[in-house]
């Protein structure tokens, strides 16, 4: 597995590399191995994307009411339960982001569950990937709080509900705003490459049982944190759009 991904790296920057390093260049970004600036882990996500692409059209194409079948049903089953975990944290607002939200869930569980594969590092636990998911999942939230209230009212909404606090609020909830960034991206990198370190530990013992123990606490990790992850933005999300009627 590992040397067909090394394999489609290698492609990927044989096609990509010139373009990509034009791009990087363009944004004054330093690009250490310009003959390669793909890496596996990038590669790790295109198959991830491919893989949920593929999913969805499946599942588009052969819809049934009458006889559903297995990938169906898998979907019907994840989107069920962000719809209800939705509904629970963000009440009737939550229809117009399940879409986002599943996706958010999907991309990140399946990217966590790639460890689970000898030799191949868990992308989320390359500190770029979960930065730039924490990074779309911001923007995308402030983003849905002007839509929700309005470029005046989602300032006001840092403010806090007593005037005489808003020149102490107002600067609090900035940092606190931006700080989550930060929090999302170490909180999913850093016990997603502390898993990665314990499932090698783990396959160094003799024994069948030890990499099996190791398997199932990289698999109990990678379906928390990608669900701790969703929530997160879920909670963020419900604060964002909520009116201050709502609050």
């Amino acid at each position: 597995m590992l040397a067909w991904i090394v394999f489609v790296t290698r492609l990927l920057n044989h096609w990509f590399a010139a373009p990509v390093d034009a791009l990087l260049g363009a944004l004054h970004i330093p690009v250490p191995y310009p003959s390669h600036p793909i890496n596996n882990t990038f590669t790790l996500e295109l198959i991830v994307f491919g893989i949920l692409v593929l999913f969805f059209i499946v599942v588009r194409l052969r819809l049934s009411v009458e006889n559903p079948d297995g990938a169906q049903h898998m979907a019907e089953i994840l989107h069920e339960f962000v719809s209800s975990q939705a509904e629970q944290v963000m009440g009737d607002r939550d229809t117009p982001h399940i879409p986002i939200l599943t996706c958010l869930l999907a991309f990140i569980l399946l990217c966590n569950c790639f460890g689970l594969l000898p030799g191949i590092e868990t992308p989320t636990s390359n500190p770029v990937v979960p930065l730039g998911l924490a990074v779309c999942a911001w923007v995308y939230y402030q983003w849905n709080g002007v839509r929700a209230q309005g470029p005046i009212g989602y300032v006001k909404h840092f403010m806090g509900p007593v005037a005489w606090l808003a020149p102490l609020l107002f600067p609090i909830e900035i940092i606190s705003h931006l700080a989550r960034i930060m929090s999302l991206t170490i909180r999913l990198y850093a016990n997603m490459y502390a898993s990665d370190l314990i499932t090698l530990i783990f396959f160094s013992g003799i024994p069948l049982a030890i990499p099996i123990v190791g398997l199932g606490l990289h698999l109990f990790v990678a379906v928390i944190q990608a669900y701790i992850f969703m929530l997160l933005n879920m909670i963020y999300l419900a604060e964002a759009t909520a009116h201050p009627e709502h609050h």
